[in-house]
């Protein structure tokens, strides 16, 4: 009989700067008077067409987005430059991307009660990686003292549950007996400042999960893993074209195609049924109902989604303490955002309560975990 696999901790790292939608707004706006005045004769010739203004009010409205944190504020709200300035570290410093997802590690290492020599493996998984190789896991692998192995994936915002469903399926395996998933999600780089639709998006953040067997468990809130179901669909509808292979094709590598662009009305549209059926189908394996379930941490990309796939579920519309938000504080942190969610709200459960984990993006990709309350 196959042990039972728990998720014993769990760590968020919050960034110290934000950006609310007033900033963001009244740094595009500006852009959009200089864009619009450098090409005002292209604009009148029919050449070029004029950037529209955006607000504060639309950006609510369209996403339930307040304010997002950012990795790095400087640069990004400079209408010369419209993109974070980092420093280029050097081979033998520790990268941003392994710095925040240290940060996170830690947290969820305090809170399952672990020390890092009791780790087996490392996954990092998120949306972008800042380089191809060596792998970002291996770096925090090496700066934790871990000894046994680390990797690399990339599901876009289904990372950080696909992520969980591999440390699983090791520990089911008999591979490892504790696996440390990281989602460190700095995708501010990736962010278009100057497009309308998708400049307000994401936000940057690192999350955390500790995966063990349910017998070295010892952490004040543990969760047995019911069960994982995963499922992708090709779609382009949302897409991000940044890669090697610009070097070779002698086009921009920074141009717009380059960066996070969507077709968001057909994303929506396309989503939203298919992470509902997903849902319902997976509770169905442990003969649940939608009613049987105390919470659900859903993907965090747009309030209007998760309203409508809750109602689709429930039949009405899901209450805070059912379905909690944060995107309204941290916008879209691509496949952290439900993590967020079950990290903030997950102590006041109780013993046999049952939630769900479930993440939807790129790909397209759901992932989802029944998990249950020890």
């Amino acid at each position: 009989m196959s042990q039972q696999i728990v998720i014993s901790g769990v760590g968020i790292w919050t960034p110290e700067y934000s950006i609310t939608n007033e900033e963001l707004v009244d740094s595009y706006n500006a852009w959009v008077d200089a864009y619009n005045d450098d090409n005002k004769q292209a604009i009148e010739n029919g050449e070029v067409e004029a950037k529209p203004y955006s607000s504060a009010e639309f950006i609510e409205k369209a996403s339930g987005i307040k304010q997002r944190y950012i990795y790095e504020k400087a640069g990004a709200l400079d209408i010369t430059r419209m993109r974070p300035l980092l420093d280029d570290r050097p081979d033998d410093v520790l990268s941003h991307q392994a710095e925040i997802a240290l940060a996170a590690a830690r947290k969820a290492l305090v809170a399952a009660n672990k020390d890092a020599n009791e780790v087996d493996a490392v996954i990092v998984s998120c949306a972008y990686t800042q380089r191809a190789y060596p792998a970002i896991a291996i770096e925090v692998q090496e700066a934790l003292g871990i000894e046994g192995f680390a990797f690399d994936m990339l599901v876009a915002c289904s990372a950080a549950t696909f992520g969980m469903h591999r440390a699983y399926e090791m520990l089911c395996a008999g591979n490892a007996k504790c696996v440390l998933v990281i989602n460190p999600e700095l995708v501010s780089p990736q962010i278009n400042y100057t497009d309308r639709d998708s400049h307000f998006i994401f936000g940057d953040v690192a999350t955390a999960t500790v995966l063990e067997h349910a017998e070295t468990a010892s952490a004040e809130h543990v969760y047995d893993v019911l069960s994982t179901k995963a499922v992708t669909k090709y779609s382009s509808n949302i897409r991000s074209n940044f890669g090697y292979m610009t070097r070779a094709q002698d086009v921009d590598p920074y141009g717009p195609d380059k960066l996070f662009h969507q077709a968001g009305r057909r994303v929506f549209k396309d989503v939203c049924p298919m992470a509902a059926d997903h849902i319902e189908e997976h509770i169905a394996r442990h003969n649940l109902t939608a009613s049987d379930i105390r919470r659900w941490w859903l993907h965090q990309a747009n309030i209007n989604m998760n309203t409508l796939i809750c109602k689709k579920l429930l039949g009405r519309d899901a209450t805070a303490d059912e379905a909690p938000i944060v995107l309204d504080e941290y916008a879209n942190t691509a496949s952290a955002g439900s993590v967020i969610a079950f990290g903030l709200h997950h102590e006041d459960l109780v013993k046999g309560d049952v939630g769900v984990l479930c993440s939807f993006g790129a790909g397209y990709s759901i992932g989802s975990l029944v998990i249950q309350k020890r």
